[in-house]
């Protein structure tokens, strides 16, 4: 049984894959089981119809040969293989007496055109089909109009046409089914890609957060443990125990960061959880530490959702190493967080080397605080860390990233920021975040204000 029922599904593909030979067999059956009706005659009402009681006229012999051989092109022509075998059935009628089934080559035709077309255009020519030759068969056969083959004619023809419109019907449910199912995969894969890209995009975030603002410390204090080193060793040793602990602090951030990557049943996966407003005041003290003043006023840091915590240490982390690192000396750094109705607003200012006016690399300050970036100059030889910079707040060496990557976080949130130097001097950055984050939104135009000339 298993062995039958594999050529069965063998022979299905084959045919499948060569439509041409199936309509050739259909055709040579149709015209085989047409010859065969043709030596059937008509029961005289009380018995059966007789086999071999007649013997077929060549002309209809040649009238059925015509009609099967239409039926192989059926699939590319259907509307003429219609017309042709719905002639050639008329014919029979109208010269035949009594008529060869040639009406066989009718019906398949009809089915065809029902089953490839829509149902309007099934409609319209099944009925003129249908009406045609039963009116034929009715007109000019020698047996009554109601005679039973008359209603034969009707019936399989209205038959063909309603079996064709069923099969159209079914193949357009199927292929609709198949569409949505292929089009929910597709959904799917898309939204996956989607959020392997988010989040790809946050750990890029986090990671520079975190290497940008320890390294930035490191370097700091190396460069004084190095200055002091010769006059001052017990300097030079506080200097090395904060870079210690900034290069430690580093690690663990890193650890936490690197073990989102980490796959399930991975062993020691990092639990620890991510830093927040609760930990603003170890941020701060190591930019203190760092020689940085930085006067804090903050409320309400443990009240807020997890997202919005982590944006707003990393604003305030990210800022802070930026005044570090190119505000100058003799700088001073405000920080604020403060709960507005349903957002909190984060302010971070410093008094440095920010101005409102045009500055040597920038362009002109527009009128929301930001300025147009110039090509960058060189670093001048012997000068300090900054006078090679060319834009206040932008770093020759990298990428200038910093901005951009506080301004993705708070617009993902469905938050704004601006970011650009102050009337007077010095730099401002403000972020407004909603209590309610909105995680995983598209970022919106307009959504963030400046984005400042800072990495």
């Amino acid at each position: 049984m298993t062995t039958l029922s594999s050529g069965f599904a063998r022979a299905r593909r084959w045919l499948r894959g060569h439509p041409l030979a199936f309509d050739a067999a259909l055709a040579f059956g149709t015209l085989a089981a047409m010859i065969c009706g043709s030596f059937t005659a008509p029961g005289d009402g009380h018995g059966p119809p007789a086999f071999g009681a007649r013997t077929p006229e060549l002309f209809s012999v040649l009238l059925m040969t015509l009609s099967a051989a239409a039926l192989v092109l059926r699939r590319r022509r259907p509307m003429q293989v219609l017309a042709v075998t719905g002639a050639l059935s008329v014919v029979e009628y109208v010269l035949m007496e009594p008529p060869a089934p040639v009406v066989m080559g009718t019906v398949i035709a009809l089915y065809t055109v029902a089953s490839r077309t829509d149902r309007p255009t099934t409609w319209r020519v099944g009925l003129l089909t249908t009406v045609a030759v039963t009116a034929t068969a009715m007109l000019f056969g020698s047996t009554p109009w109601y005679s039973q083959e008359n209603f034969a004619v009707f019936a399989w023809t209205g038959l063909a046409g309603a079996a064709g419109d069923a099969v159209r019907s079914r193949r357009a449910f199927v292929d609709a089914i198949r569409e949505r199912a292929e089009r929910a995969e597709r959904t799917r894969e898309e939204e996956a890609r989607r959020r392997v890209a988010e989040e790809r995009l946050r750990i890029a975030r986090d990671l520079h957060d975190v290497v940008a603002h320890h390294i930035a410390l490191v370097n700091v204090q190396a460069g004084v443990a190095a200055h002091v080193m010769d006059k001052r060793p017990d300097q030079a040793k506080e200097a090395l125990a904060h870079v210690r602990d900034a290069s430690r602090s580093a690690l663990n951030e890193l650890r936490v960061t690197v073990g989102l990557l980490r796959q399930q049943g991975d062993p020691e996966a990092p639990t620890e959880p991510a830093p927040g407003l609760a930990v603003l005041g170890e941020l701060v003290d190591t930019f203190r530490n760092a020689g940085l003043p930085v006067e804090v006023a903050c409320a309400d840091r443990d009240r807020l959702p997890a997202a919005v915590d982590l944006a707003a240490y990393r604003v305030i982390q990210e800022a802070l190493t930026n005044v570090r690192k190119h505000a100058g000396a003799a700088v001073r750094a405000e920080v604020s967080v403060v709960r507005v109705g349903a957002t909190v607003e984060v302010t971070v200012l410093d008094n440095g080397r920010g101005s409102a006016g045009r500055r040597p690399g920038t362009g002109p300050v527009g009128g929301d605080g930001t300025g147009g970036i110039a090509p960058r100059p060189r670093a001048a030889p012997g000068g300090d860390a900054h006078a090679g910079a060319g834009v206040y707040g932008e770093e020759p060496e990298s990428g200038g990233h910093g901005l951009v990557g506080m301004r993705e976080r708070v617009t993902a949130l469905g938050g704004a920021l601006t970011a650009g130097p102050r009337y007077g001097g010095g730099f401002r950055v403000h972020a407004i975040l909603p209590v309610e984050a909105r995680t995983g939104e598209p970022e919106r135009p307009g959504t963030a204000g400046g984005t400042g000339i800072r990495r």
